[in-house]
This record gives structure tokens, sequence and C-alpha cells, in this order.
């Protein structure tokens, strides 16, 4: 009854805040009734409706920003001001959610964080900016690191190396994979260009030790001897690493491996262009997601499995082989790890178990986990086996791998030079 006596009662008289204004949220609306009653709830909902539609009509028709209505029921004149923000600019209200906002993360542009490991200027690095086009790339130290950042949430994708033309594959990756519960949704191929880098004024009979990744010495060994260049090779833990830490340190005897990019990061000069000793020198990269992609046939595919056996002998691989054999399915890759006492994360399990095999079996093969024929294989093979996991099944990297062709894609990023090869 006391809410129906506030309806009954004269707009202008009975129910009107201080200031003769109401005030919602920021907003204001003025009522100027000019003495109007409405005589039941009915007839104000009803007059409430009319209001609403003739201010919808006559917004184009207003005057410094407000409308005035007369209400059709009795005739009451109602000035509105337009809802608007303390600064006299329209308010952002928030709009509801639709079923885009439900979307996964985009597979490119600046919202998408990569994480790779080494620093600023790393092969990695550029290899990130290939997969995802005006990313923000997040650098690790460790190849770990760069897994528990897609799985905390800190980073959207990681893009890692597994393998290298010249070096074969990169196995510590390859274990990350079956600790970590991530999967492959895709791969980027980086053909890799070696620049040999110094200090500003650094000649190249002053250097009497090279440092660089590994892998990057092995890859530059017979140039630097056709070079002349008699001095010691010490290994870093990354290319761009090793630019940096002879930049931080001053060090004026010592030269670096790395691309040309990090040269321009760290103030050093590039001595000599192109020392690979090979020009076929290409990196294969992984893209990992917290969540798999779903498979399609409309283009290549490529699908990785790792499998095991518990027992000795070598009829599992005959049969297993076999099971892709038979139905016509091409294996681009296979490699056998020994034995490692890790603890093993598959679909079935928690990843709390220790198991233990005599050794592992990492296949890739070029079809679609949405192919008939591989659900066959793969069941086939699962009856052969007492551990198997699907990596991933992704989109295979097309782009032509030819001499000098690399070249930097992320927005900050220069060309790399063609190769001298």
């Amino acid at each position: 009854m006391a809410a129906m006596s506030l309806v009954k009662a004269p707009i202008g008289q009975g129910f009107r805040p201080a200031g003769n204004n109401t005030r919602r949220g920021g907003a204001v609306v003025r009522c100027s009734l000019q003495g109007a009653v409405v005589a039941s709830r009915t007839e104000w909902l009803a007059s409430c409706a009319v209001l609403s539609s003739k201010v919808a009509a006559l917004v184009s028709h207003s005057t410094n920003g407000h409308v005035a209505v007369a209400a059709a029921a009795n005739g009451a004149l109602l000035d509105l001001v337009p809802v608007s923000s303390t600064n006299g600019g329209a308010r952002n209200l928030p709009a509801p959610l639709r079923i885009a906002d439900l979307c996964p993360a985009p597979m490119h542009g600046s919202e998408l964080r990569v994480a790779y490991q080494g620093v600023p200027g790393a092969y990695s690095e550029k290899a990130a900016g290939k997969a995802y086009q005006g990313c923000n790339a997040v650098p690790c130290d460790q190849f770990d690191v760069a897994f528990q950042a897609v799985e905390n949430w800190i980073a959207d994708r990681a893009v890692l190396p597994v393998e290298n033309s010249l070096g074969g594959s990169i196995h510590r990756n390859y274990d990350l994979l079956l600790r970590h519960r991530l999967h492959i949704v895709g791969e980027v191929q980086l053909p890799v260009h070696h620049c040999l880098l110094a200090l500003p004024g650094v000649r190249k009979e002053d250097i009497t030790r090279v440092i660089s990744h590994p892998q990057a010495l092995a890859q530059c060994e017979h140039t630097l001897t056709r070079m002349g260049l008699n001095a010691a090779r010490e290994a870093f833990d990354d290319t761009a690493g090793a630019a940096e830490y002879i930049a931080a340190n001053g060090l004026r005897d010592t030269a670096a491996i790395a691309s040309s990019r990090a040269a321009e990061l760290y103030g050093m000069e590039v001595l000599a262009d192109g020392i690979q000793d090979d020009c076929g020198n290409v990196t294969r990269f992984v893209m990992l997601a917290r969540e798999p992609i779903v498979p399609r046939m409309d283009r290549p595919f490529k699908t990785s499995i790792v499998f095991a056996h518990d027992k000795a002998g070598t009829s599992m691989l005959f049969k297993v082989l076999s099971a892709f054999a038979f139905r016509d399915i091409s294996l681009t890759k296979i490699e056998s790890r020994p034995y490692r006492p890790i603890r093993l994360v598959d679909d079935a399990s928690s990843g709390t178990a220790t198991k233990t095999f005599d050794y592992m079996f990492y296949v890739d093969f070029q079809a679609s986990l949405a192919d008939p024929r591989v659900q066959n294989a793969l069941a086939e093979v699962q009856e052969f086996t007492s551990f198997l996991r699907v990596l991933g099944s992704y989109p295979m990297d097309m782009t032509p791998m030819t001499a000098g062709s690399s070249t930097i894609i992320s927005s900050n990023s220069s060309p790399a030079p063609s190769s001298s090869c």
C-alpha cells in the first residue's frame, strides 16, 4: 500500500529527492511534470511506455542536449537530460557478452603472449615472430620455464626448437613434452643464418675465444677454420646470450656466433656474415598450447606421437610401423630414446606414477588425426604398446626453405641479411 500511495501522489509534490534530481550511477534525470496526478499504477506504467517511445522518436529534435516530451495521458511535460558522465562525454556502459567473447584466444595478434627460450635476439624469438606475427614475445631462461609459463597461464603459447637439419633432435624438449601436459598446435621451420659478432673496433686477429650455443659452434666449425681463426671454442647457453655476455663484460678478445639482430640489440659489429657450414641449416620449432586444436582434412596436417613397451623385443616396433605402412601413411620421423626414469603424463594418468621403459619411440607422420586411416592405425598401435600418447595433430609448415629467405616477422625486428652461401 505504501508503494501505491507513492504512485498516486502528485509527481511534482510527492516522491521527490532533494534538488529535484534523481541520480542513479552518475546519470541525472530531471522531472518536471507540472503537478500531474496519476490515478493508478496501470496508468503510470502506460504513461512511462508512451514517454519512452516518444523520447526515442524525438531525440533528433532535441535542443542543447535536452528533450521535451508531453505525456499523452495527462499533458504533463517531461524535460529529460541524456545520460552522460561527469565530464560530459558519453558513458561506456558494459556490453552484454556475445558468443565471440567466449571463443579461445586469438591465433595471431599483439594480444598473444608467446614464450621462447633465450634472450631477445635469439633464433627462438625470431621463430615466435614467424609463428605468431605481431605477438608479445616472452623470453625464458630455460626450456622448462617456457613450458611452465604456458601451463600457469603466464603465456598463451610457447615456440620451442625440437630438431635441426644438421644437429638432429633436441632431446631436452622431447623429454619435456612427456613431463608437461601441453599440445603441439603447429610447427614453423626457420633457416639459421649465423654471424660472427664482436665489440666495435675489434679485429679478427684480436679474437682468442669464440662462444655460442654448442650446436651453433658445430654448425660453423669448418667456416671458422677456413677463416684462419685460431681461437678456442666455448659453449654458452644460447647464441644471443653469448652476444649479451660479451657486451655486458666488455670482452674485446671474445667473439660470439649469433644473429644479426643480436648485434643490433647489444651494440656489436658483424665481423663475418653467413658463416654456417651448410646453407640448408634449418631448425624446426613446434608451437605449444594448453588445449589441442581440432584436426582438419582441408590442408596438410602432421601428427606426432610417442609410444613404448615395457617388454624387450623388436616385434613390437615392426607391428607398429606396419600399422602405418598398410594404410599408406607417410612417416617423416622416427627416433628412439633410451630408458630414462621420468614421470610421464598421458591422457589416462594424472602424472603421479613413474614409468620406466627400455626405449621410447617418437614418430611423426603426414596425416591428420581426423583421417579415419589414422584413427584405425592408432587403435592398432595401442594394442601392441603399453604407453601411447598423441603429442599433437597440427598444420604442416609449407613455407619454402630457400637460402637467405629468412626474415624477422615481428614488428620490432629488421630483416636478416641474405646468406652468402
